[in-house]
């Protein structure tokens, strides 16, 4: 011990487990694989903001095993503020030579600091609402009037959360309006659902209009999947797996209406959350083979555009961009190269590399809103490295990331937006339309 926190390196081997049928000690295995080398410090940004070895993967999993092993207690205010700091990025997962299951274990420790700790005030309401579809609708259609009447704009300079949050919200306004255009259906390449989510359904209707159009434009039958609900990711993240897991079943029950058809998402944190199910239910007898069913179908719409060429088409004006990778789609998913694949069959469109293109922008769901310090320390390099592009659009697949970045953006006093790639693929198809 050191400071009251385990010392990295101490043999624990013969310690029994202080947490027996713990989420967390169920997840031990993981823990085990970590060799502490160091390889995901350079890779994690809240050691790189704040510097503090225990905001690194290598640190908490250390304060892991002290929980296991009873050195820390549950109920110590350090341990759960180190664990609230981490972004579950998962950027280290891909540093990891190990392969350690890093979002794994940080969704168990959070479940299992839940039964001891509560969550802040502002992240049990949010996941409230989300969880209940009513709550969700209403609170959708109020952010959708504000950005009608132009409020979030007004406001977004205010200091604190409700300026940070009106910016947000004054971001998912469009920022390529397509000209209307009807796509040609040829369905050659299959069926294909969408996930409409529920910021993209409920506050970016625009895109999730524009992944349908560019799929059909390029050979997808699109079929509408009834009763979706949200996903449950903010709720896994949170720690709050009986939520998610309830969550997830009623999913997996409205895509097995369409078993024929592979799940489109275009949102990089959602796309994560269903390919994950399979872990999620993996000892539920009843739903494990059916979860695993559904993520199987899973594909970011962006590798179901690449799987098959996406037809090329031209902006009508030449525009500068840099495309800035959602954590949740590199580091989760492993998609690197389809929205780069989108992007090359856009005329009329430079892109300029983004220098750390694959740290996180601080958004991390409502990780903004929650730790929002330690989310601006860690927005603060990805502005700079924007504003040194001089582009003037960010290319990003998630809707927090582009909700994170266009905030930060516009508080700034920045000209530079934030867009979906789909919409700039869908902006090239009415161009040529037009044509």
């Amino acid at each position: 011990m050191r400071d009251g926190l385990p010392v990295i390196g101490a043999d624990s081997s013969a310690t029994p487990c202080a947490l027996p049928g713990s989420p967390l000690a169920l997840a031990e295995s993981g823990i085990d694989a970590c060799v502490h080398c160091g390889f995901c410090l350079p890779a994690c940004p809240t050691y790189l903001a704040l510097e503090d070895e225990n905001d690194s993967p290598r640190g908490r999993i250390v304060l892991m095993r002290g929980l296991l092993d009873g050195d820390v207690a549950l109920t110590d205010p350090v341990v759960q503020q180190h664990m609230d700091r981490c972004l579950g990025c998962r950027a280290c997962e891909t540093a990891c030579p190990s392969g350690v299951p890093y979002g794994q274990l940080l969704e168990a420790t959070r479940a299992t600091l839940r039964t001891v700790t509560a969550t802040p005030f502002i992240a049990r309401v949010i996941l409230r609402v989300f969880a209940v579809e009513p709550l969700l609708r209403l609170a959708l259609f109020g952010g959708r009037i504000a950005r009608a009447v132009g409020l979030p704009s007004m406001l977004a300079r205010l200091p604190g959360r409700i300026g940070a949050g009106m910016a947000m919200l004054a971001s998912t306004r469009p920022v390529i309006e397509s000209p209307a255009y009807v796509p040609r259906a040829t369905n050659t390449e299959g069926d294909v659902t969408l996930l409409r989510g529920c910021v993209m359904e409920g506050l970016q209707t625009h895109t999730n209009q524009a992944t349908v159009r560019t799929l059909t434009v390029n050979g997808y039958r699109v079929v509408e999947t009834a009763a979706q609900r949200c996903c449950g990711a903010l709720h896994a993240h949170a720690g709050d797996l009986e939520t998610a897991r309830a969550l997830a079943k009623a999913n997996i029950a409205a895509f097995e209406a369409t078993p024929d058809a592979q799940i489109a998402v275009n949102s990089a944190g959602c796309g994560a959350m269903l390919k994950e199910y399979a872990h999620l239910l993996h000892d539920d007898a009843e739903w494990r083979d059916r979860a695993a069913a559904v993520s199987a179908r899973t594909r970011d719409a962006t590798e179901l555009l690449a799987a098959v060429g996406p037809k090329p088409a031209s902006l009508p004006a030449a525009l500068r961009v840099t495309y800035d990778a959602p954590c949740h789609l590199q580091h989760a998913q492993r998609i690197t190269s389809p929205p780069l694949t989108v992007l090359a069959a856009i005329g009329n469109l430079t892109r300029i590399p983004l220098e750390d293109s694959d740290q996180c922008c601080g958004s991390a769901g409502i990780y903004n809103l929650i730790e929002p310090d330690v989310s601006d320390a860690v927005l603060a390099p990805k502005l700079r490295n924007i504003a040194q592009t001089r582009a003037t659009l960010v290319v990003t697949g998630n809707p927090g990331c582009l909700m994170q970045l266009g905030a930060g953006l516009l508080r700034s006093g920045a000209s530079t937006r934030v867009v979906h790639p789909i919409d700039l693929l869908d902006a090239a198809y009415a161009a040529d339309a037009q044509r």
